[in-house]
């Protein structure tokens, strides 16, 4: 059951229907728990208090606003599309909360193909945006979720697409402080004077306190849109388990030399099959782009290079290689596809790996996900490896890795751990879960996103005290009401 609402809350829940009409209000009842339905991990529902879903930027201001006058009236979790799938969906850290759904703000307000940007709200999704951008010299950094997942939300979550970290293409954000203050930081455009996209400005930069951050909502931002490559390839790399070591090696150094662009791929075996990996091979994926004489030399060097390492059990690329053991053309043209911006509209390969549709992903799947930063070298990825299968003996459930390679130095490493939607099976995944934080931050390997039962693990993992001392002193500034996402990144 849910406690009775404060004064202040039913004042601030009755001013919002005011605001956007009472169907824009959605009140907590005894079954508040799942006000907004279950979520692929199975996390523990939060108790809510209530759900509002603004129609227009414009009235965020004024519904923050009535949350920031009495610390008793709830918080309130800003929530995109609510696909945060694998880190708990569109549930907030702690109970109690009143979530704020921006989904229907799903605008693309303005672009520019010449510049390389757009300006688009939380609502606008992956798949919409690519196909804005269809037939243009410019694309999206996609990532290979869902097209119906959001765009800007998981730009500041720091997700990663498959062109790099989509905090990277941040240019400027559209943010509403906790007074209901609207503000814009970074690089904005503007219709009287024309000026590079530049976010850093002058001064310090206000744009990164906003990602993976509770001091504001962002209402929109402008995402840089790469330039469209004339040509691409993808090289496909098969090799054993033994070889991983080596095998790492030689892929960073043609990463550092730029052989390769792009986020290069490694899935381990269980990750590669969705990909046309074998029972007990690892894959590695090489985007090759530029103009068309550039791919065709720089895949000859790649692949000349990677037989004659020797550690390779399969060499191919293009979607017309008919040798041995190559993928079917159609799934290699999906991967291709992907890193050339377009994020597959139908969700097959998304469907193939998840085992059910997006939109039924909620209700029908089990799915969290575990996200940790290593170094690239074969030393860390094969002991990355060795303690995901440690976890995985210990505890009974699965889990796939796949390798994002952010530059010769970086990994962003994904482990999917996927289970039948049974309490029993549930709960090994989490305790899977819950080893793999533990066995990793042991190993001195951080995780750059958490999910909402792990949100105390950021102070473990704080470089500098005074630099976390630092950020809450910011929120007992700007929000010492504690108007916006108590608990998530605190």
């Amino acid at each position: 059951m849910n406690p009775r609402p404060s004064s202040a809350l039913e004042k601030a829940l009755a001013e919002a229907e005011r605001l956007l009409g009472p169907e824009r209000v959605v009140r907590a009842d005894a079954r508040s728990s799942e006000l907004l339905g279950p979520n692929t991990s199975m996390f523990r529902s939060r108790r809510l208090a209530a759900v509002l879903r603004p129609e227009r930027a414009e009235q965020v201001g004024p519904l923050v606003a009535l949350f920031d006058r009495d610390a008793d009236s709830a918080g309130l979790h800003a929530i995109s599309t609510g696909r945060n799938w694998g880190l708990g969906s569109f549930q907030p850290a702690q109970d109690d909360s009143v979530v704020l759904d921006l989904g229907g703000l799903d605008r693309v307000r303005s672009f520019d193909l010449a510049a390389g940007w757009a300006v688009i709200e939380p609502g606008v999704t992956q798949g919409e945006l690519s196909q804005l951008l269809a037939d243009t010299p410019r694309m999206l950094n996609v990532t290979v979720s869902a097209a119906a997942t959001s765009v800007l939300g998981n730009a500041l979550d720091r997700g990663v697409g498959l062109r790099g970290q989509r905090t990277e293409d941040l240019a400027g954000l559209e943010v509403v402080l906790p007074d209901g203050e609207s503000v814009r930081v970074g690089w904005w455009p503007d219709e009287h004077r024309s000026a590079p996209v530049y976010p850093h400005g002058l001064g310090p930069s206000l744009l990164p306190l906003f990602t993976q951050s509770n001091l504001g909502v962002v209402t929109a931002a402008v995402i840089r849109l790469p330039v469209r490559p004339e040509a691409l390839r993808v090289v496909r790399l098969a090799f054993a388990r033994p070889a991983l070591g080596e095998a790492v090696t030689a892929i960073r150094r043609w990463v550092a030399q730029g052989l390769t662009r792009g986020v290069p791929r490694i899935f381990d075996p269980l990750a590669g099959g969705a990909y046309g990996g074998g029972q007990d091979e690892f894959l590695a994926h090489l985007p090759v782009d530029g103009t068309a004489e550039a791919v065709e030399a720089l895949t000859g060097l790649l692949v000349a290079e990677a037989r004659r390492s020797g550690l390779f059990t399969r060499v191919s690329s293009g979607a017309d290689d008919t040798s041995a053991g190559a993928e079917p053309a159609e799934l290699v043209d999906l991967i291709e596809r992907g890193y050339a911006g377009d994020p597959d509209l139908a969700d097959r390969l998304f469907e193939a790996k998840m085992g059910v549709p997006a939109d039924q992903l909620d209700t029908r799947a089990g799915f969290v996900f575990f996200l940790p930063l290593l170094p690239l070298t074969g030393e860390a990825l094969t002991e990355a490896d060795r303690l995901i299968r440690q976890a995985v003996e210990t505890t009974g459930a699965r889990a796939a890795a796949t390798s994002h390679l952010l530059g010769p130095d970086l990994v962003d490493c994904v482990v999917a751990i996927k289970f039948p939607r049974e309490q029993a099976a549930a709960e090994r995944a989490h305790r899977l879960l819950d080893l793999l934080h533990e066995s990793f931050a042991a190993a001195g390997f951080a995780p750059y996103r958490l999910d909402i039962e792990h949100t105390g693990w950021r102070d473990a993992f704080a470089g500098d005290p005074g630099a976390l001392a630092l950020t809450r002193r910011l929120k007992a500034v700007l929000d010492p009401r504690q108007a916006i996402a108590p608990g998530r990144y605190h």
